[in-house]
């Protein structure tokens, strides 16, 4: 399954100063695009200056870097605040940027120093945005940590184990996880899991103790379940035939999940398992190579 990573069309990035000011007209319609979270440019917010606020009680407020804040308000540069101006107030650090042609997604995340799976999501997984919002990864130092979510640009760290295999019998990879070609486009894309081979109807297992946080149809996911272990972690079943469990249960490790199917838009014609790791950050639930989690002991 490739999607939400298709990255072969993606338009280049530049860096700019000043953005901000258009980003009222950012259509967030544009980028409804389904199985992906909002984009950031669509969350930002407005705070009017009260009388008495300091650029560092309103960055606190926000947890944010003030460094953030000045740039997503360039005027500030040139003096300070003003009661009663607004100021732009981005969901966490970063800047904006323009985006004219010539790179690819991989290139820019390169520059910018973050993944390019991470920045399309952010995005909102669009295919030609205007403008998009870099994450610096800077962490506010007022930002809280709790046991579900990272520090600003970094994932979620545990002293807990996954370990399982979400099949009874270890099965041949049809698509590993990583940068992917396809063969019959050429086009390239973030292949955000791993394709384990199996016929329809297939029993599939949770690998770890937890709890169904998502359990309905997905876009290109099709069937889709969605389990939330301890230590920041999830673990992604997609394209099933079948499910049998409801959001809100609490699974054991083994218990019966749903069936391999060939719901969504699967990758291959062979049946199989779309099955994903992913680790809480402050940017939302980043993919992880499955290999590190997956272990048969049948």
């Amino acid at each position: 399954m490739a999607f939400p990573y298709r990255l072969f069309l993606l338009c280049s990035l530049v860096s700019t100063v000043g953005l901000v000011s258009t980003l009222g007209n950012f259509n967030s319609a544009d980028a409804a695009v389904p199985g992906c979270p909002i984009p950031a440019l669509s969350r930002f917010q407005r705070h009017k200056v009260a009388r008495g606020e300091t650029l560092d009680s309103i960055a606190q407020r926000y947890n944010l870097n003030p460094a953030t804040i000045i740039d997503m308000n360039p005027g500030l540069r040139n003096g300070g605040l003003t009661v009663g101006s607004e100021l732009q107030i981005a969901p966490y650090n970063g800047i904006v940027v323009e985006v004219p042609s010539g790179q690819t997604w991989r290139q820019v995340a390169a520059k910018y120093k973050v993944r390019a799976d991470t920045l399309f999501e952010v995005n909102g997984c669009q295919q030609n945005p205007r403008m998009v919002f870099i994450p610096s990864g800077n962490t506010s130092p007022n930002r809280p940590v709790s046991a579900s979510v990272a520090p600003a640009g970094r994932e979620a760290s545990s002293s807990v184990s996954i370990s399982g295999y979400p099949l009874a019998q270890a099965k041949t990879v049809g698509l590993p996880y990583g940068w992917q070609t396809n063969p019959n486009t050429g086009e390239v894309f973030f292949h955000s899991g791993v394709d384990l081979l199996a016929p329809v109807g297939t029993p599939v297992e949770a690998i770890a103790p937890g709890t169904v946080v998502f359990a309905k149809d997905q876009g290109t996911y099709g069937k889709l379940v969605i389990i939330n272990h301890s230590g920041g972690l999830q673990s992604r079943y997609a394209q099933l035939d079948s499910i049998k469990v409801s959001v809100g249960q609490q699974v054991n490790k083994g218990d019966l999940v749903g069936t391999v199917g060939t719901t969504g838009q699967p990758t291959s014609k062979q049946p199989h398992l779309h099955f994903e790791m992913r680790a809480s950050s402050d940017l939302g639930w980043v993919a992880k190579d499955p290999k590190d989690y997956l272990k048969s002991s049948r």
